[in-house]
């Protein structure tokens, strides 16, 4: 009787033989008509091509370059066993339990100097854990953003942050980037153009960018930060892959520009376990100023209560052991290695019409392609053969960029990756052919 007359709520009702609501076919229930109205942030969202294609990952013959992902067979499960085993009674128990929604203390205490030691200013910001850097990055969309409120990024971008955005109404314009970073005459062009409706902010991703793999230049980044002051535009740093550089001239230019510029800017930095320790943790940070820490502590006190307490607690374990400097090291080496080995079989068989830069840390390789050419039959004939990879237009905040494509080597081992480049090659070539 509960849920007929619940079931009236959605407008007129209709019953079955036996007096039981219908089941559902084609958006309705039969005999049922739902009156659902969905929000327009919904209506806003589109589905990520990455997760579309995980599913095609997970095929036991697939090569695979699309996840932005380690490799299952890097992650220290000895480590976090011994970790766990070695645990008090009342700490295990505590893991179990909620915690303080800005992050288990003991956790706060040694990432703050693990920021400190690049030199982030965490003694005159607030430091909240957050559920992966994703949950960062859409808190401070909420912090910001009001319907029809512009966002300024990269093209191409971070697809989590693209989604973020438009989930709160935001309208991004996206600004070309090259080898050293986002362009700046474009940009100052825009903001000029820009002063009576100013965008909220500038979001980017300055170390070892998802997709395209680069490093800001030193030069780009002071020249990045004069235009921001000058228009009055906060920062928001995302650097999941800072620590994942391949040489030490690489890891001084991925010096956090919040290190360097906090006194002059409002700049919000985020930062990821998922690339360091494993995703499955689902644990991130935001270093930000009081001012906007509060708003945000406030949204996650809504969103979650708190981040996981059983994850934190082995992240700090891991961290107050000193096992992640090791641990992080040996991911720089492996990561080197399957970069060289993808570089070299590019050489060997991609067309010499592709270009890209080739990537001094992280996870990516950013290629370019002629415009003619259709990089939906060049996907499609990988898939076919074995190899899938993601194209431009995901990272696209428009969604029409056909002439780029990413390459991840951070999940495929050495063995397997000189092959999924020799297919992808192949149907670039024939591709090109027609």
């Amino acid at each position: 009787m509960v849920i007929r007359e619940l079931l009236w709520l959605f407008g007129e009702v209709g019953y079955l033989g036996d007096g039981l609501p219908g089941r559902l076919e084609g958006g309705y229930w039969k005999g049922i008509a739902l009156m659902i109205r969905f929000s327009n942030n919904v209506s806003l969202l589109r589905t990520s091509e990455i997760r579309d294609l995980m599913s095609l990952a997970t095929r036991p013959d697939m090569i695979s370059f699309a996840g932005g992902m380690p490799g299952n067979e890097l992650f220290p499960t000895e480590e976090v066993d011994e970790i766990y085993n070695s645990l008090p009674l009342d700490l295990k128990r505590t893991a179990f339990q909620y915690g303080p929604t800005p992050g288990f203390p003991p956790l706060l205490g040694v990432l703050k100097e693990f920021l400190r030691a690049k030199g982030l200013p965490v003694d005159t910001n607030e430091l909240l854990i957050t559920t992966g850097s994703l949950q960062a990055i859409n808190i401070l969309a909420k912090v910001f953003i009001d319907p029809g409120d512009v966002v300024v990024t990269e093209n191409p971008c971070f697809i989590g942050a693209i989604s973020a955005f438009q989930s709160f109404q935001g309208h991004l314009h996206g600004i070309d980037i090259d080898a050293d970073g986002v362009l700046l005459d474009p940009l100052k062009a825009f903001l000029a153009q820009s002063r009576e409706k100013a965008p909220k902010f500038f979001y980017s991703t300055p170390n070892f960018h998802n997709p395209a793999g680069i490093l800001y230049s030193e030069e780009r980044k002071n020249g990045l930060i004069e235009v921001l002051k000058e228009h009055q535009l906060p920062l928001i740093e995302d650097d999941a892959y800072g620590d994942l550089y391949f040489d030490e001239g690489a890891a001084r230019t991925a010096r956090p520009m919040k290190a360097t510029y906090d006194q002059e800017l409002p700049i919000c930095y985020t930062g990821s376990f998922s690339k360091i320790l494993g995703p499955g943790f689902r644990l991130g940070w935001m270093l930000a100023p009081r001012e906007v820490y509060e708003k945000c502590e406030l949204i996650k006190q809504s969103d979650d209560a708190c981040s996981p307490t059983f994850t934190q607690v082995l992240a700090y374990e891991f961290v107050r052991s000193g096992r992640i400097h090791p641990y992080v090291a040996k991911m720089r080496g492996i990561y080197k290695r399957r970069k060289d080995t993808m570089v070299a079989a590019i050489h060997r068989y991609f067309p010499e019409e592709i270009k890209w830069v080739e990537p001094r840390g992280g996870f990516y390789m950013w290629c370019a392609c002629p415009p003619e050419l259709d990089l939906m039959a060049v996907l499609r004939a990988s898939i076919e053969k074995g190899a899938v990879f993601v194209i431009g237009k995901t990272f696209d905040p428009k969604g029409t960029d056909n002439s780029h494509f990413r390459l991840a080597y951070s999940h495929t081992p050495e063995d397997k990756l000189e092959r999924g480049i020799q297919i992808i090659g192949e149907a670039l070539k024939d591709a090109l052919r027609k």
